[in-house]
């Protein structure tokens, strides 16, 4: 089983940066454009506060109107240029920072698919929606607001240094303790906020997850009278979130106040210097104007860096969410037997050897737990011919649907082997044995889109004849045609403007479309009237005609034409044999046929 996603603190924050930047780098022309102009908008306003000094002396020289025009002329164009640069990089800079994001997601969902069953078990699927939309968003919003920012406001620190050095390098000696009693806090403050910032995530990760269970749940929720209960655990999560949020802001918010309120204190103490010593001929007014507004525009990056602070720490926390969901282990796969038509009808393909698909399974002293030391099946053999119809009976968690759960290689076995036409399924592709293999679950799930579009995806190449076809088969057809648009019905919300028994046929008549040699029905009828059931039996038994089939129900009328029907306990086979050897044997069949004991 996966290891569990977390939020915690990061274990290597640098990992986890330079995964963020190889991804970056699939996009780095443009990046790089983004950089060089960036560097040129920095530079223009640069040169163009530093102009402020020529211009003022040139006055307090004589310099006259023209060399005023001059200068201003000049400043106004080098500004023009930083304002050019500007808008172009931050719209190259919207470009890419979709482009890459789109790169996450793709690569998030592509790596999801891979993954085994067990993880999809373990976690809430608000959880995991928080994934692409919450986390996701973060990079998105960091990518947008904090990468041009950071180059611009590192090289805007480093060229304002610059100059505040070559104007005075005495003054600078003020602003550089300055500087470093802002890097001081900023770090402080940042060190505590990214914490709480993992846990925000993981908070706003587990309501997104609760209020998505809640809103499924809407109808049984108001047959229980249960509103109080769920706002209970509503606040509770609610609260926690509240609590992680102000924590994380509570440190994030004191860094633009602190810094705004160390740079003037900083201003207030240049100036004064600063005129002391123009009074005393130690630098030109000029020169002491334009170092007044580097000092001013000093604390800007700062600021700025402070206000970007919160999206890079929350897109760190997302980006390793994100990571450590794509580096879990793919479902393994060591199968080198695949699965082939010929002529004939379809073959496994082990190496040189070709051997028919018959639909012969058989389990051999299998032993399997979810958890270890928490067998669910204990030593358990069964076998199914081609063709027969095994039925699977017995009280919840006896280990009914583990056993279809096994044969699908959704899970490995412990112990023993699974044989499927003699072959070991764990020699068998994943991918060619579930397509072996068709399933009618108790839980339908109906995707956006047409009722066609619904059957077909049990074979994406089946033509419109063979879907009605295997509509007809699940006698579906009639229902389908009777709906304002027939075939081309839309579905939506998982199938809620159909009836419970209508979105049953639809997934039996897609089981049928796949026309597979095994075929599971968990609980198929469960959805569907005694009425429609009977009208269904007749298409069900030709759609079961020469496959094996495997049967799980409560409802042990649906189960009585069955070749063997095996009674489970606690994991093990106590009985097996048809209706009427079972019924003979007055054992536990007899009673829960009779009603004597009531499956649980």
């Amino acid at each position: 089983m996966p290891r569990m996603v977390s939020a915690k603190k990061p274990k290597n924050i640098i990992y986890t940066t330079r995964r963020l930047l190889s991804y970056m780098g699939r996009h780095k022309i443009s990046l790089l454009l983004v950089a060089f102009m960036v560097i040129i908008s920095v530079l223009c306003n640069l040169l163009g506060t530093y102009m402020i000094s020529p211009v003022i002396n040139n006055l307090v020289s004589g310099g006259g109107r023209p060399a005023l025009i001059r200068g201003v002329l000049t400043t106004a164009v080098i500004y023009a240029i930083g304002v050019l640069a500007a808008f172009g990089y931050s719209q190259i800079m919207a470009v890419s920072s979709q482009k890459i994001v789109y790169d996450i997601r793709k690569d998030l969902f592509s790596h999801m698919q891979t993954l085994p069953l067990s993880f999809f078990d373990s976690h809430q699927h608000g959880d995991i929606m928080s994934f692409y939309t919450n986390d996701v968003d973060t990079i998105s919003d960091a990518l947008n607001n904090s990468f041009a920012a950071v180059i611009k406001n590192g090289f805007q620190i480093l060229g304002t240094m610059t100059m505040l050095l070559i104007l005075n390098w005495r003054l600078s000696m003020i602003v550089a303790i300055s500087y470093t009693c802002m890097f001081l806090y900023v770090r402080y403050s940042a060190k505590h906020s990214k914490q709480y910032y993992q846990k925000h995530q993981k908070s706003l990760g587990a309501l997104d997850g609760y209020i998505q269970e809640m809103v499924a749940g809407q109808k049984v929720i108001k047959v229980f009278n249960h509103e109080e209960a769920n706002m209970k655990g509503f606040r509770k999560r609610n609260e926690e979130l509240q609590a992680m949020g102000t924590a994380a802001q509570s440190y994030a918010s004191t860094m633009i106040p602190a810094v705004v309120s160390i740079s003037f204190l900083t201003y207030t103490i240049v100036s004064l210097a600063g005129g002391y010593m123009a009074l005393s001929g130690i630098t030109t007014i000029g020169a002491l104007a334009s170092y007044l507004v580097f000092v001013r525009q000093a604390a800007a990056p700062i600021n700025q860096f402070t206000q970007q602070s919160n999206f890079l720490l929350s897109s760190l926390a997302g980006a390793e969410r994100i990571f450590e969901l794509i580096d879990m282990q793919s479902e393994a796969d060591e199968g080198t037997v695949s699965l082939e038509r010929k002529d004939n009808g379809w073959v496994w393909k082990d190496g040189s050897c070709d051997i028919p698909l018959r639909g012969d399974v058989r389990f051999h002293d299998v032993v399997f737990s979810y958890r270890k030391d928490h067998p669910v099946l204990r030593n358990l053999s069964l076998y199914a011919k081609p063709g027969q119809k095994i039925a699977f009976v017995g009280s919840t968690g006896a280990g009914k649907t583990t056993i279809t759960n096994l044969i699908n290689r959704f899970y490995d076995i412990d112990e023993g082997e699974i044989l499927f036409d003699g072959i070991d399924v764990r020699r068998i592709r994943k991918k060619d044995l579930r397509h072996s293999l068709g399933m009618v679950l108790q839980d339908t799930h109906l995707f956006t889109g047409t009722i066609r579009e619904n059957i077909r995806y049990g074979r994406l190449d089946a033509s419109d004849e063979e879907v009605e076809n295997a509509a007809r088969i699940a006698n579906a057809d009639s229902f389908i045609r009777r709906l304002p648009n027939g075939y081309d019905t839309m579905i939506v919300s998982d199938g809620a403007n159909l009836s419970s028994g209508q979105r049953q046929l639809i997934a039996i008549a897609r089981a049928a479309v796949a026309d597979p040699p095994v075929l599971i029905l968990d609980e198929a009828t469960s959805n569907i009237d005694t009425r429609t059931e009977d009208l269904i039996e007749k298409g069900m038994d030709k759609l079961m005609e020469g496959r094996t089939v495997f049967v799980i129900a409560h409802r042990l009328s649906t189960v009585r034409n069955a070749n063997a029907i095996l009674v489970l306990e606690n994991g093990r086979i106590i009985e097996r044999g048809d209706h009427e050897d079972l019924m003979a044997q007055h054992g536990r069949y007899y009673d829960l046929y009779t009603g004597l004991f009531e499956l649980s």
